[in-house]
This record gives C-alpha cells, structure tokens and sequence, in this order.
C-alpha cells in the first residue's frame, strides 16, 4: 500500500494515490466508490474493500476516523464557495483536512485555479442534477450526435484546465465508452454504466434506504452479493447491475 505526506503533512498510508487511478487508464481494471459521510459510513467501506469514498468538504474529519486508508475526495459545496478566493480556500481546507482531492462542478476557470495549485481536482459532466434545466430535465446526457460532440468539447475542456478525473453522470453508454478510449481524465462512472476506470454508487442506494430508486434496484447490493460478502466491490467494479437500474441512476444511459 503506497505511503504519502498528505497535504497536511502527515505520513499516511492510502489504498490509491492519483498517479495509481493514472494508471487504470488502459488497464482494463476498475475501482469502486461510494459515498460516505460519517466515520462509520468510511470505516464500512474500507472493511468492504471499497478503495474510493466522497464526502461534503465540511465531512472530511469524520470520514478520516474511520478510515485512514480509502482515496477521499471532497465536494466543494455549489454555492458554499463563489469566487476564485473562496474556491481556493474551500479546496485547500478539504485536503489539509485529509482529503486527497477535491470535486467541483465549476467552470473549468475555478477547476485551473486549484489544478495551478496541485491540489488534484475531479470535474463533473453528463446530467449535473443542479444544472439539470439546461438539458431539459433529469435525463442521459450525450442520446444525440450534437450533444455528443459538445459534451467530448467539455471533457476536453477540463484536460485542459489541469482536472486530473471527472465524475461521469447518466452518460448515454456508447459515448461514454468512446469517451474513455480517448480521454486522459480518470472516469468516474455515475449510471453510464461501466466503461469507465470507477464505478460510483450511493451508499444509500446500495443499501436499500432510497426513496428515488424504483423496487427492483432497492438493496441493490445485497441483491447481487451473497450474504456475508462485501456489498459493492465485485458488482460495482465490473458494472452487473439489474436490468432498469443502470448503477442506481436511470435506464436511459443505455
């Protein structure tokens, strides 16, 4: 397990450092993430063999009690942090707090700012929920060639703004397959199925606690995994996932 001074100069170990999910490109293999806010949540998922958690920035203390281990990325809060200043400060409290990277879905201006700064920064493109009405609704993103191309226009738009990953969301499979083949960005798949070098699912869907998933994604990971076993890492590394439910998001990514 590869060891680190962390960005609050602690001497730490950690199950990936981003030069490793560099390395999944091309690879063929896959990690998993989950989400996880509270030191129990993070402490599940470690003793799952999960090697990815996000959290709310202001989460990151509390997701470090429980593990020291699993790569944690911090969300910097849609309108907790406005200016270029507030980016910056926001992103730096996340990583000297322990987290190993930031993800924003900010223009790739405020993604520069922190990558100038090295501090490794994760975009988010496809179906941003809270930009939702730009495409009409909470829909996959990328069903026509026009939107296709502006959408492979964005992901290069953050290679270039120095984004080392982004999180994938809803993205009509076929293009997000020729996507992966062709980006240098880490993917983060969120429902656009499992091309992509991680695939992502809410703790809560995986547990059967949401309210927005239809009946047969609820428990999802119980449903695929034997009793006993951990609850997210086969399935969600390869992308088995039940008809309909297309990683706990929505059926039209396929």
């Amino acid at each position: 397990m590869p060891r680190i001074f962390d960005f609050g100069g602690r001497e730490v170990e950690r199950s990936l450092t981003v030069a490793g999910l560099r390395q999944l490109k091309g690879s063929g293999r896959h990690v998993a993430q989950v989400t996880a806010e509270t030191a129990e949540e993070a402490a599940a998922a470690e003793a799952a063999g999960i090697e990815m958690v996000v959290c709310r920035g202001s989460n990151v203390v509390r997701v470090r009690e429980g593990s020291r281990r699993v790569f944690v990325t911090a969300a910097i809060g849609f309108a907790e942090a406005i200016t270029g200043d507030e980016i910056l400060r926001a992103g730096f409290a996340a990583v000297t707090a322990g987290a190993d990277a930031v993800i924003t879905g900010r223009s790739p201006d405020m993604v520069r700012l922190l990558a100038k700064e090295q501090v490794p920064v994760m975009g988010h493109l496809g179906l941003v929920p809270r930009k939702s009405t730009w495409v009409g609704g909470m829909r996959a993103v990328g069903k026509t060639a026009e939107e296709a191309m502006e959408l492979w226009d964005r992901f290069r738009q953050l290679e270039d703004a120095g984004a080392f990953a982004v999180e994938c969301e809803v993205i009509a499979a076929p293009v997000m397959a020729e996507i992966n083949r062709r980006t240098s960005l880490v993917t983060v798949s969120l429902g656009s199925v499992s091309d992509a070098d991680v695939i992502f699912l809410f703790t809560s869907d995986i547990c059967g606690e949401s309210a927005r998933l239809p009946p047969s994604c609820a428990g999802l990971g119980r449903s695929q995994t034997p009793a006993g076993s951990d609850p997210a890492g086969t399935d969600r590394r390869s992308g088995a996932v039940p008809p309909g439910c297309r990683d706990g998001r929505f059926s039209g990514a396929t």
